[in-house]
């Protein structure tokens, strides 16, 4: 599988130049074209001309914005197979409640011998309806609430 994570937290100096970075590139990003033209500087000061997909700058510009929020970014192809560690260290719950979510039929998976894998876009699109029904249920509790005049 080819994931590759930012070893750690961003420090300091990554952080403002992530904070800028993300400010300078997104003021110049044209979606206009599929791809753009950058300059980058090797290490004796010259420039160099690369053109990369339009798609893959706007993906820069957010995980620029996740470093300037002081958070680490992994990168992971969505056709990607995962552990169940990985796949419950991204839900952020943990091995054994991921696997009975899999046993349950909650989230659909594959094994590869003994092992259980799970799609990254099937556990994207599980994610996204847990949060769903999570923001569905606070907004229900929200309104009861402010009914029954708790003043939260």
């Amino acid at each position: 599988m080819n994931v590759s994570e930012l070893a750690g937290f961003p420090e300091a100096r990554e952080v403002a130049a992530a904070v800028q970075g993300q400010r300078d590139l997104a003021a110049f990003l044209s979606t206009k074209t599929d791809t753009q033209r950058i300059e980058i500087y090797d290490a004796e000061n010259r420039a160099h001309q690369v053109e990369l997909p339009t798609s893959a700058l706007r993906l820069l510009v957010d995980i620029l914005g996740e470093l300037a929020l002081g958070n680490s970014v992994r990168v992971v192809p969505v056709h990607a197979e995962l552990t169940t560690q990985e796949a419950a260290d991204l839900l952020n719950v943990s091995r054994p409640h991921l696997v009975k979510l899999l046993e349950e039929g909650a989230l659909p998976h594959h094994k590869t011998g003994r092992h259980r894998r799970v799609l990254f876009s099937d556990l994207m699109e599980y994610k996204q309806q847990r949060d769903e029904a999570s923001r569905k249920a606070m907004d229900e509790l929200a309104n009861l609430s402010e009914e029954l005049g708790m003043g939260y």
